[in-house]
């Protein structure tokens, strides 16, 4: 293993969920929902994972996968916003990075359906946290508008990143995939 996946991990691996708060104080609606997902390492690894993944899968998982994240996303939130509690939301969250990153590091190829299935599950808790982290006054329509443009932006790089799929860029992803779960991890290990 090379030092520099190494200190990747380590990096990513010590920053904690709650560093998805956007720390801005007096942002509301669009952009406080906007900066969540770059901020949390948990959200980014996972929306960025999503649209690589659909990208190795190819055809239509291409973009079913993004789509059926954002629609569940938004599904969470909801779910949030009416007051219907999901339990242990954020060790879902963190087991999905986990989760994704073996997928990627060990280059699974699942079934368009079954990869669809698993990442509607994942996606109702990452948008159930997101509601769960909205401040008192934003209004939700555009706070939740402001994290589904983020994800697709997120989930866009990581088709980009999966497009350049040439045999190095593919050892990138799988070294990638497993730096993704080793953050899991640490992030499991916080719960």
């Amino acid at each position: 293993m090379s030092k520099q996946l190494v200190l990747t991990s380590l990096l990513l691996g010590i920053s904690q969920s709650a560093l998805a708060h956007t720390g801005m104080g007096t942002t509301h609606g669009f952009m406080a929902g906007f900066v969540h997902p770059w901020q949390g390492v948990d959200h980014l690894l996972v929306m960025f994972v999503i649209g690589l993944w659909g990208c190795v899968l190819g055809g239509r998982a291409l973009w079913i996968l993004p789509l059926s994240f954002l629609m569940l996303m938004a599904a969470g939130a909801g779910l949030s916003f009416v007051g219907i509690s999901l339990p242990f939301a954020e060790l879902w969250v963190a087991s999905s990075v986990v989760v994704f990153g073996l997928i990627i590091g060990f280059n699974t190829r699942l079934s368009e359906h079954w990869a669809t299935g698993l990442v509607m599950v994942f996606a109702l808790f990452h948008g159930y946290v997101h509601a769960e982290e909205i401040t008192s006054g934003t209004a939700h329509l555009p706070y939740v508008l402001g994290f589904l443009v983020a994800t697709a932006l997120l989930h866009l790089l990581g088709i980009g990143a999966g497009l350049f799929s040439t045999k190095p860029v593919r050892i990138l992803m799988i070294s990638f995939g497993w730096a993704c779960a080793t953050v899991g991890c640490f992030l499991l290990a916080g719960y």
